[in-house]
Order: C-alpha cells, then sequence, then structure tokens
C-alpha cells in the first residue's frame, strides 16, 4: 500500500521553475498598467519544493481588460471574473482581484478573502517579493490548514472550502487546526449549498490520491461523508461474515486503496459494496448478502447522478460493480469463460480481473480464490488467441440470410434464432461455418415449430 507524500517547508520561491508563458504574461500586465501576481496554490507549492499543477494569476485588470491585452492569445471565460489562457496545451488562469463589490480590489483585499492561510500568499516576480499578511508561511512550517481570518466567514462564502479543508489536508500531509475544524464539523450542512459538479470533483482529487481512505476517514471524522455519501456510512461498524475480516466500510476502504489509480475502478470500489447494509440478512446464524451486486450498482447509479457525473462514466462504473463477483471454480468450460468476457462488454474483461483482485485482498483473510482468479486471468489470455465469437456480427451469417432461411420477416423471431447461434459457436467456435450453422437453424426452427 502505497503511502501519503509528505512535503516539507523549504520557505524558497523558485523563479527559475514558473514557466516564461506565466513570467512573460504577468511582465505584459505590468507594462498595461496593471498589478498582477502569482497566487495561492503555485506560490504554496514553491515554497513546499512541491510539484506545481496550476498556475494563477491575480490582477487589478478586469475581464475585458485582460481580454484586450491578451487578444492574440487563445482565450476563454467559463466563471466569473476569471479569464483561463491556452498556451501550448496549458492551462492559465487570470483572476480578477476581489474587492468590496464596487471596484477591482487589491492584492491584499483579495488575499483577505482566500481559503487557507497556506494559499492566501502572492509572489511578484518583477520585484522578487512574497506577499504574506496572514502568516502562511507560518503555517506551512507548523504543517496546518487554518482558515483566513474568521473560519466561519470563509467556509459562508463558499461552503465547497469545507471539503477543500479536508482534501488540502489529506494532500499535504497536515493537520486542521482546531478553530478551522470547529467550523468544518458545524458548517457541514452547509454543504447543500454547493453545486454537485464542484462537489465531485473534490471527491475525485481524494478518490485519485495516493490513498484515498486518509482523506475519507477525516470526511467521516468530521461529519461530512455523512452528508455527502450517507449510504456509505451505512456499512460503518457493520460486521460481515466469515469471508471478510473487515466491516463493510472498512472493506470498501481497503478495496479503494487496492484498485489502481483509475477513475472508473476507484469509483466502483467506492460503490461496490454500499448496499450491503441493506441487503443483510442473518441465515443460519450467518450474515448474508444476497443481491448486493445488482442493488449496489442502483445505488451507485443514484449517487453519481446526484454528483453530476456524465452518464457513461456511470455506465462503466455500474457494470463493473453489477459483475464484480466473479465466482470462478476451475471447472468452468470454455464457453463459461467466454460468456463472461461478452457479458462485461463493452468494456475490456480485463478492468473485471483487476477489481476483483483488490476486492479479494481487501477481504482480510486467506484461501485459495487469488489462485483461482490468476487461473481464470491465463485462460482468458488464451482464448483470446484463439478465433472466438462474440457478436452477432462474427457470425458466418448475417440477418438476412438468417430470415431467408428461416422464411422469416424481420422481428423478434429473428433475434431468437441470432441469440440460439451465438449460444452454439461461444461454446463450439469451430460451428462458425454457413453449411454448420444452416443445420443449426433448421434444428432452431424445428423446436420452434414443436414448443408453438
Amino acid at each position: 500500500m502505497s503511502k501519503i507524500k509528505r512535503y516539507g517547508y523549504t520557505g524558497k520561491i523558485m523563479p527559475a521553475v514558473i514557466p516564461a508563458f506565466v513570467l512573460s504574461a504577468i511582465k505584459r500586465l505590468n507594462e498595461s498598467g496593471f498589478n498582477a501576481y502569482l497566487v495561492g496554490g503555485s506560490v504554496r507549492d514553491m515554497l513546499l519544493d512541491r510539484p506545481v499543477a496550476d498556475w494563477d494569476i491575480a490582477t487589478s485588470a478586469s475581464n475585458e481588460e485582460i481580454i484586450r491585452t491578451f487578444q492574440d492569445v487563445r482565450h476563454f471565460s467559463l466563471k466569473h471574473a476569471t479569464v483561463t489562457l491556452v498556451h501550448h496545451r496549458s492551462n492559465y488562469e487570470l483572476t480578477t482581484m476581489r474587492g468590496n463589490g464596487i471596484s477591482n480590489g487589491t492584492i491584499m483585499e483579495d488575499l483577505a478573502h482566500r481559503d487557507f492561510t497556506i494559499n492566501a500568499m502572492a509572489y511578484d516576480p518583477a520585484g522578487k517579493t512574497l506577499i504574506d499578511p496572514h502568516n502562511g508561511r507560518q503555517d506551512l512550517r507548523k504543517r496546518i490548514i487554518r482558515a483566513v481570518g474568521d473560519p466561519f466567514e470563509r467556509f459562508r462564502e463558499d461552503p465547497l472550502r469545507l471539503i477543500r479543508a479536508v482534501r488540502i489536508s489529506h494532500e499535504l500531509g497536515f493537520r486542521i487546526d482546531a478553530g478551522t475544524m470547529e467550523a468544518v464539523v458545524e458548517m457541514t450542512p452547509q454543504l447543500k449549498l454547493a453545486a454537485g459538479e464542484r462537489i465531485r470533483e473534490e471527491l475525485m482529487k481524494i478518490l485519485l490520491s495516493d490513498r484515498p481512505s486518509s482523506g475519507f476517514n477525516l470526511l467521516r471524522r468530521s461529519g461530512l461523508l455523512a452528508a455527502l455519501i450517507p449510504e456509505l456510512m451505512e456499512g460503518f461498524l457493520k460486521r460481515q461474515n466469515n469471508r471478510h475480516s473487515h466491516t463493510v466500510f472498512r472493506h470498501i476502504m481497503e478495496t479503494v486503496d487496492g484498485v489502481g489509480p483509475d477513475p472508473v475502478l476507484r469509483l466502483a470500489a467506492l460503490f461496490h459494496d454500499i448496499a450491503k447494509p441493506r441487503v443483510r440478512q442473518k441465515i443460519d446464524g450467518e450474515f448474508r448478502f444476497y443481491g448486493h451486486a445488482e442493488e449496489s450498482a442502483l445505488l451507485a447509479a443514484e449517487i453519481m447522478e446526484r454528483l453530476r457525473f456524465s452518464n457513461e462514466m456511470i455506465r462503466k462504473v455500474t457494470n463493473l460493480i453489477t459483475h464484480h463477483m466473479v465466482e470462478y471454480d476451475g471447472h468452468w468450460s470454455d464457453g463459461a469463460v467466454r460468456r463472461l468476457i461478452r457479458r462485461f462488454q463493452p468494456d475490456p474483461v480485463e478492468l473485471l480481473l483487476a477489481f476483483r483482485r483488490a476486492d479479494i485482498l481487501a477481504h482480510g483473510t486467506t484461501g485459495t480464490d487469488m489462485d483461482l482468479l490468476s487461473e481464470l486471468d491465463e485462460r482468458i489470455c488464451g482464448l483470446k488467441k484463439k478465433p472466438h465469437v462474440m457478436h452477432a456480427r462474427d457470425l458466418a451469417l448475417d440477418g438476412k440470410e438468417v430470415m431467408e432461411i428461416l422464411g422469416l420477416p424481420p422481428g423478434p423471431g429473428v433475434g431468437r434464432a441470432i441469440d440460439f447461434l451465438l449460444e452454439k459457436v461461444i461454446d463450439l467456435p469451430e460451428l462458425n461455418s454457413k453449411e454448420a450453422l444452416v443445420k443449426l437453424l433448421k434444428e432452431f426452427k424445428l423446436k420452434s415449430a414443436m414448443s408453438g
């Protein structure tokens, strides 16, 4: 299991790491009569000697003035008071400094309305000066996440900052200041005011980190998880059966940590057993969870719709959840293995096996399941190297020929005939010839006549 990387404070701004485009943009704004500074996470990350993900500039110029100044640079504006410049496929945000609402603000006014002290610093490349009115450097040294000024005011300005406090704490390995955490706990109900899309983006940053369980446990302890995804909390402290060493919630967290940092895998891990508490039954002294995969897929779809995930992402995640209970026992025929591949399509079955491997390891028990899964993996690789049929388009007869042979018009009867052929050919690929399929259709026609 990977560990969270902990960054230490260096106290150094390294101008050499600032992209030339950023420096030239600030210089152009200055020459046009505007103030401009590097702000926020880029300043923080340089002081931590941490890779900078986003280079943001705060300026006294308005949107219109920014656009006029950079009319020769590709740009777009999706957020109020922010223009995004595009250079060599990278985006750079230029935001008008916040003030009193009547006019554009000063850098001091702007920093006073930023979320946390470690993000409320600015750097002036021209004067090579660091502006730090809220002691962000000191909190970096102490490894503290502290709201700027009154935390209740900061969170009222933007309730999404409640999650961001946890996310940044998790990313940096910093602790949240007691006063700031008190405000997080008390203001949790305000999360309902934040847009689902923005909540989704913060959650995905935690979910795709090195060890997501640490971030989700902090969300749980703060009360935020119960407000964000209350369905997850239903599994907290819920015991399972002798196939699991962990509670439902703990098992989910172990699975999330165990899969690779792929959005589909991580989301499937987060939701794959989420309905278990709802279907749990005690039978003969042991808990059973019949139908939990299908119910979890339905519940996952509801949650993901709430968080404004795309239809395609919901489809991929729920397909993985629906099929994740692969109970291979070593006695499957080649046809049964091919049917597994076909059922999981259009997604690659390798994704299912990778997920199932993490799911089994997260049981926390020993057994032969991993050996069987490796055997299944080898069989799938072997079968994929041989000619095989998975779709109607792979059959040696097409739909028109099937209709001519059976004397049927277009309709469900043709579909049933093609499904019959597919089932036969999946078991015995050598039957996929026109001659053999014609014989099978005659068999199908005879059976249909007898049953009709």
